[in-house]
């Protein structure tokens, strides 16, 4: 997950040497990068139905290999088509069974209830471990080798990764959740329309994608961002790292949270602030000091959303079909990182700015907040078989 995650998080890094050297606009590099994301939420319903029913260990290895094709695909693409099938689809494909759709979901289920918060937290820190070293590692390589070598190179580290798959595979029976017996006797259609009758799921949804648009936006487009005020490559590097690094904190902090206050509100609070950290960015002048507090205070509300939104799902609908339900709401994640990925683009070319985006993240950030606190997280109640007492 941490090298999934961290190849992603990287991204950003490539656009201006691929863009400068091919001739190609941001916006073509801008719609890539939204294919892949929304590619990896369309594509994430149908890997998390898989990993349910057949064990995310092959799900996990399948998506290596994808991804390993991708990243070779993406440096040895000569046109703007084999560029986006390869970097957008093929990798957006790859991450749905590499990254926390599946991960936090087979953790969920080898635990116990009152430890899976806290086992959320420690996996995704562990994971951002990943992120963060990626960010100076990539400057390095791209600095030392080129852009395309150091895909290559990522390719080549992702294949050798396919062994880490095989402890992944759950057991039913060893499954810790008291609904873990009667679960499986839902065919996927009932596990899909109990979901969207609940109103909390379609919730759930609409708050997910500005969390998307803007750690889309922002992981894609903030090195171009500070370049274009002057600032320096490494100053982008800084900030991907200091993000990546405040992650791992505020990753693990979220879900040990979770653990102990109702999911939904920290839900609330976490969009609230982000948006007043991104509002300060903007209102203060930049420079490097304005520069490293909001990549750090971003940092720590960067992918906490992600153990809370699998602990409200898992409170309300139980953990036995959670990938596949996490899939359906992280669509509604992935349509906000198109949105968030492309407008940037899109709007610079347009008028060389990005203040509009900027804008659009804020106002989808007080949005978020809201629509979070109304839902009705209490277990759904089905007819299951009884549980033989002791």
């Amino acid at each position: 997950m941490g090298l999934a995650l961290g190849v992603r998080h990287v991204q950003g890094l490539f656009l201006l040497p691929i863009t400068s050297e091919k001739g190609w606009s941001r916006e073509l590099f801008a719609l890539a990068m939204a294919v892949q994301n929304l590619t990896w939420g369309v594509v994430q319903p149908v890997t998390g139905i898989v990993a349910d029913r057949f064990g995310s260990a092959k799900v996990v290895a399948a998506g290596l290999v994808l991804y390993a094709f991708g990243l070779h695909g993406m440096a040895t693409a000569t046109t703007p088509t084999g560029f986006v099938l390869a970097s957008g689809v093929c990798i957006g494909v790859a991450l749905s069974g590499t990254a926390f759709g599946v991960i936090y979901a087979t953790v969920s289920r080898l635990v116990a209830s009152e430890r899976r918060a806290s086992a959320m937290g420690v996996a995704g820190a562990i994971g951002g471990l990943g992120q963060f070293f990626m960010v100076p590692a990539t400057q390095e390589l791209i600095g030392t080798l080129g852009w395309r070598s150091s895909l290559a190179i990522f390719a080549l580290v992702t294949a050798t990764l396919l062994p880490l798959a095989v402890p992944l595979q759950e057991r039913w029976k060893d499954a810790v959740d008291p609904y873990a017996d009667a679960a499986p006797d839902q065919r996927v259609t009932e596990v899909v329309r109990e979901a969207f009758s609940h109103s909390g799921f379609w919730l759930l949804n609409l708050g997910f994608m500005a969390c998307g648009f803007q750690v889309a936006f922002i992981g894609t487009h903030l090195p171009a961002y500070l370049m274009d005020k002057g600032m320096t490559p490494r100053d982008g590097v800084g900030a991907l790292a200091t993000i990546a690094l405040a992650n791992i904190i505020g990753i693990y902090f979220c879900g040990r949270l979770g653990g102990r206050f109702r999911q939904k509100y920290l839900l609330s609070g976490l969009y609230l602030a982000r948006t007043a950290v991104i509002a300060l960015f903007l209102v203060f002048p930049l420079s490097r000091t304005s520069m490293y507090l909001f990549s750090g205070a971003m940092g720590l509300l960067w992918l906490g959303v992600v153990p809370l939104t699998n602990g409200v799902l898992s409170r309300i609908f139980g953990v036995r079909n959670l990938s596949t339900l996490f899939g359906f709401v992280f669509l509604g994640h992935q349509l906000g990182s198109f949105l968030g990925i492309w407008l940037g683009g899109y709007v610079f070319d347009t008028t060389r700015s990005y203040d509009t985006v900027w804008s659009i993240a804020m106002a989808l950030g007080v949005l978020s907040c809201f629509v979070h606190w109304p839902i009705d997280d209490r277990q759904v109640l089905r007819d299951t078989p009884k549980l033989a007492l002791a």
